[in-house]
């Protein structure tokens, strides 16, 4: 008996110990992202796709994909209702506009404030930065990414495209997520950041 109990309890740990397994990612932003997903709390998936969640898939990590942007602030922009992919049309105003080389190329991005967000404590300096890429529908998420990031207290920011995730419309059709504006086209392959989500 004492021997039966033994080998259970020995199955059980062990049991839980793969249960417990660390989830992939090789940057700090990855497996910050991989433990809010596999959370019950914070996870966006599907209970079907959070059950079997062993990490998202990335573009591997490239330093090239870190760019130190001009920034350039707008400060007579109107507030607009930016279409989402439900009928909800949150409030932003663009904050400034970011010029940037990469690979050769130069490009813009306009960066925007949620008027509503701006309100709660810990988001008054948060910026949403949106962008559509030629990576979108094939590697990436056709609905473009995302950047989370804080206002700057210069004239420059750094743009790490590494830490660019998906709508949680990627993942589950409940949300209401923002359309990425049309002039956040970046006409170049960004393989950095999320990929898009394999379906089970």
């Amino acid at each position: 008996m004492r021997r039966f109990l033994a080998l259970f309890l020995l199955i059980s740990i062990s049991s839980c110990a793969q249960e417990k397994r660390a989830l992939k990612g090789e940057t700090a932003f990855q497996k910050k992202i991989n433990a809010e997903y596999k959370d019950v709390t914070t996870s966006p998936l599907k209970d079907k796709d959070r059950k079997h969640f062993e990490g998202l898939d990335f573009f591997k990590f490239d330093s090239t994909y870190v760019v130190t942007a001009d920034f350039k602030r707008t400060p007579n922009e109107k507030p607009f209702k930016m279409k989402t992919t439900t009928t909800r049309l949150p409030e932003y105003v663009k904050y400034g506009e970011l010029t940037f080389e990469l690979k050769g190329g130069h490009y813009k991005l306009n960066i925007y404030q949620n008027q509503g967000l701006k309100e709660k404590e810990g988001f008054e300096d948060y910026l949403f930065l949106p962008f559509l890429d030629e990576t979108n529908g094939l590697e990436s998420y056709g609905g473009g990414r995302y950047i989370d990031t804080r206002i700057p207290e210069g004239d420059t920011m750094v743009i790490d495209f590494n830490s660019a995730y998906n709508p949680y419309c990627a993942y589950n059709d409940k949300y209401s997520c923002p359309l990425v504006p049309r002039n956040n086209y970046l006409k170049i392959k960004i393989e950095a950041g999320v990929k898009v989500f394999g379906k089970h």
